[in-house]
């Protein structure tokens, strides 16, 4: 019996083609997540966080019950330590809620970014 040949792939990938998640200039630049301050200390008190608060507070709004897998700042850190570790600056929600809703917030807030469509974003004119 003849063995099967593996095709190789017919998508080539252009130098450059990675689409970049983060903005040029910003506070995150250069910095891996534990420098960031998600480290264990983060991973332990997020996990706390969770036990106490398991259901995402955007699902609750709306009448669905859903676990949260995320713990989410309310309001952007950006790099600010106090407001990072400030518990009260803090939620639960699931990691759809977080990807989707809590980003399209964000990026609003921070200049008229909007979400449009799963994965593309475009100013509103």
């Amino acid at each position: 019996m003849t063995r099967l040949k593996t095709l190789g792939s017919r998508i080539k990938e252009s130098a450059g083609s990675r689409v970049k998640v983060m903005t040029p200039g910003s506070w995150r630049s250069g910095m891996n997540s534990s420098q960031r301050g998600y480290d264990y200390k983060w991973q332990k008190a997020r996990e706390h966080y969770l036990n106490d608060n398991p259901l995402c507070v955007f699902c609750e709004r709306n009448g669905r019950t859903t676990a949260a897998k995320v713990v989410d700042h309310i309001v952007a850190h950006r790099g600010d330590m106090i407001l990072f570790w400030d518990q009260t600056n803090w939620q639960s929600l699931c990691k759809p809620c977080h990807d989707s809703v809590k980003q399209a917030e964000e990026a609003a807030a921070l200049g008229g970014w909007v979400l449009r469509g799963s994965s593309k974003s475009s100013r509103e004119a």
